[in-house]
């Protein structure tokens, strides 16, 4: 075969070539996509069941929880409860079918001394064969009425007169009770009831406790203590919850930190398990966490016989089409060249245009303002990335002007009154007019607060006519609301400066007539009120020094440079703390009551960051009713994608209704009905100075009274775990506690 004809053949050959490599490319491709899809499928349903799992095991969790708090409230209802009334309010637990439960049991405080006292008490209201067993010496906690729940032998952790404080988990969850003044779960550890059982048969268990108060005072009576074996507990809830899953898992932390298994579940030991999950679950002040496994290719859509037959349909479709490549390629090799002569210059012309339109694109892509360019019939035929986010609207409309109300949200300056269509820049412009700096108000889904915007529009006009017209969108939202800022900021300095001018005016003038007078041997009475005109002078400039400070401090968060460092958060707590409540003049009984619980390190301005936490802790010691002595909970938790939330909770006067976002606007005042002197900038430079770190400030009424101020920092490592679980200080009284209070 000469090499004038062979070539044809090598070209064809080498194209059929090229078409069975890339079939078989996109085959495989095809295939490869639908796996992964088959895997993604299968993390859905998995997260689905854990979902499931997780909702189940919280409605178990607050179905105990809900049931003890009942009945607390129920015998504390009781003005003198006896052993007979304990056991007609309990009986009916036995039908709830509480799994795992052994017993409830009512448990009293006493000390040494109330040994004997407490004792004969309960005797006296039924329990008459009672013997207080206490351990060692200090504070005591028996059981004096016992219902048995599981229908076995009560054992002696089930026996009246037992010292619960002789086991740590169940002390320590009394404490914790009685403190927060809510239901507490206990560290998991075997029940005393269990210690005689083989080892093989023991359960990790747990205690919930309740507070009990009694009476139109609510004196505090004991605790109710709801003994759970943990298996029993939830290997029901978990093997119904989760049947499609390999194995389940529910884990509690001891005090140490490290992790016990309450319950667990193995429905298909041989199998093995490529999906894990792990999900928090709060308890009762706690969290427990929930681990779920599963075999991928046992939950539905997990594995199909799909990637490979489309492998399979696509390899066939691939050699036929190779085939028929093969057969063109041969009869036409003489018409290929003269076509690619003829599209080698059409193709270098579309790439110059390509060119020319990327470059286009780009430049407006990249255009801070919004462009659209529309034709004569009114419909969109350009825009940009900022026209699209500028209006809110990712799609043009479908129709002309009289469309673009609707769909923009398009309105007069007013923001009230909508857009005439025929009035708009744009349609200005597509009958002949220039429009320059008209202002519009967008608000749509996108916008639903409104944006501000400037407008200015041209007609295209060419040599063959009129094509349409252009417009550009600017956002003049941050402007207008600075320019708006600013005259509430003229008009509350000018209201809250004249007033302390005018007594300042008005008692220098008095001073000094009675200055005056004094020269001209007036006697006492005009002295004292000389002195009480000084003071207003003093008061008034003291106002408006105050108000200036405060000025210059809402000044600085905005403008000042951040210094960012690590540093220790509790350390500028408690520096705050102690400064706030250091007053020796102070009234013992009139000092803050402050709690501060393990607080980590974060990345933040020393200086603004002190600024922020000394307000609001001053802010709660103020707003606190007269004769009452301010109570303070700082806490703070690393939430998942490594921001620090620190939580401020007082018990103060709290804010009305309605006002909770309003408080943290500039010269905004609360209206709870109390007299406080300020200014209304303190909360404005706490949430200036939170946003500059990238974080968020809000307030939300505490359930117990007052407000619950929350605000996020960015954390030393984010996606890093750095809960802290040690002990925290009591700043006040120097002792230490285990976890916040409510």
């Amino acid at each position: 075969m000469s090499r004038r004809h062979g070539r044809p053949w090598r070209r064809a050959a080498a194209l059929s070539a090229l078409v069975a490599v890339v079939g078989c490319a996109v085959s495989l491709g095809v295939a490869a996509v639908l796996h992964r899809d088959e895997r993604a499928a299968a993390d859905v349903q998995m997260d689905r069941r854990t979902a499931a799992v997780v909702t189940a095991v919280q409605a178990e969790t607050r179905r105990y929880v809900d049931t003890l708090r009942t009945t607390a409230a129920a015998i504390g209802a009781q003005q003198t409860l006896t052993a007979a009334e304990y056991a007609t309010l309990t009986a009916p637990l036995h039908q709830m079918r509480l799994a795992g439960a052994t017993s409830i049991t009512l448990v009293v405080p006493a000390t040494d001394g109330e040994v004997a006292e407490v004792q004969r008490t309960w005797r006296d209201r039924g329990v008459q064969d009672l013997t207080l067993q206490p351990q060692g010496t200090g504070q005591h906690a028996f059981a004096v009425l016992v219902q048995v729940l599981d229908n076995g032998p009560s054992g002696r952790a089930g026996r009246p007169g037992l010292d619960v404080m002789q086991a740590a988990a169940p002390a320590a969850a009394l404490a914790e009770s009685r403190r927060s003044q809510q239901v507490a779960v206990s560290d998991t550890y075997q029940l005393l009831v269990d210690r005689a059982l083989p080892a093989a048969q023991r359960q990790n268990s747990f205690v919930l406790a309740a507070p009990v108060f009694q009476g139109v005072g609510q004196n505090f009576l004991g605790w109710l203590l709801f003994g759970v074996r943990g298996q029993d507990f939830m290997g029901a809830t978990l093997r119904a919850a989760g049947a499609e899953l390999t194995g389940l898992l529910l884990e509690a932390d001891e005090a140490g930190g490290r992790a016990v298994t309450v319950a667990t579940i193995r429905n298909h030991p041989g199998r093995p398990a490529d999906l894990e999950r792990a999900v928090a679950v709060p308890v009762a002040g706690s969290t427990w966490t929930l681990r779920l496994t599963a075999d991928r290719d046992e939950l539905p859509g997990g594995r199909t016989v799909l990637p490979v037959a489309v492998a399979g349909g696509g390899a066939c479709l691939t050699l036929l089409l190779t085939v028929l490549v093969w057969v063109l390629a041969t009869g036409r090799e003489r018409a290929r060249a003269q076509v690619e002569a003829a599209t080698g210059e059409l193709s270098a012309e579309q790439a110059e245009t390509g060119r020319q339109a990327v470059l286009l694109r780009a430049v407006l892509d990249n255009i801070s303002d919004g462009v659209a360019v529309v034709g004569p019939d009114g419909r969109f035929l350009l825009d940009n990335p900022a026209a699209r986010s500028i209006l809110g609207q990712a799609e043009p409309p479908d129709g002309g002007a009289e469309t673009w109300y609707e769909h923009f949200g398009l309105y007069q300056a007013d923001g009230v009154t909508p857009y005439p269509g025929d009035r708009m820049p744009l349609s200005l412009a597509l009958a002949g007019e220039n429009v320059d700096h008209v202002e519009m108000v967008v608000r749509n889904g996108a916008h639903p607060d409104g944006r501000v915007i400037s407008v200015a529009a041209r007609p295209i006009d060419t040599v063959a006519g009129r094509h349409g017209a252009v417009a550009v969108f600017h956002d003049i939202t941050e402007r207008k609301r600075v320019e708006t800022e600013l005259r509430g900021f003229a008009g509350v300095v000018a209201h809250d400066l004249k007033a302390p001018l005018t007594l300042v005016s008005a008692y220098a003038e008095l001073v000094a007539e009675a200055l005056a007078d004094l020269a001209g041997g007036a006697g006492a009475p005009t002295l004292e009120q000389a002195r009480r005109g000084t003071a207003k002078v003093l008061h008034g400039a003291g106002r408006m020094q105050r108000l200036i400070n405060e000025l210059l401090d809402y000044t600085a968060a905005r403008d000042a440079t951040l210094r960012v460092e690590r540093l220790s958060l509790r350390a500028l707590v408690d520096d705050v703390v102690v400064t706030r409540t250091d007053a020796p003049d102070e009234e013992p009984d009139a000092r803050p009551d402050v709690f501060v619980g393990p607080l980590p390190e974060v990345c933040a301005d020393p200086v603004l960051l002190r600024q922020v936490i000394d307000n609001l802790v001053g802010n709660a010691i103020k707003y606190t009713p007269p004769g009452r002595a301010a109570r303070i909970d700082i806490t703070a938790r690393t939430e998942e994608d490594g921001e620090v939330r620190v939580r401020i909770a007082d018990r103060g006067i709290g804010i009305p209704d309605g006002e909770h976002a309003a408080v943290f606007d500039s010269f905004h005042r609360a209206s709870n009905g109390t007299a406080h002197p300020g200014t209304g900038l303190g909360l404005a430079i706490c949430r200036r100075i939170v946003e500059r770190h990238g974080g968020h400030i809000d307030a939300g009424p505490n359930p117990g009274g007052g407000t619950i101020f929350s605000f996020t920092l960015p954390g030393v490592a984010a996606g890093i775990r750095t809960e802290n679980r040690g002990s925290s200080k009591d700043l006040r009284t120097g002792t230490t506690a285990d976890a916040g209070r409510g």
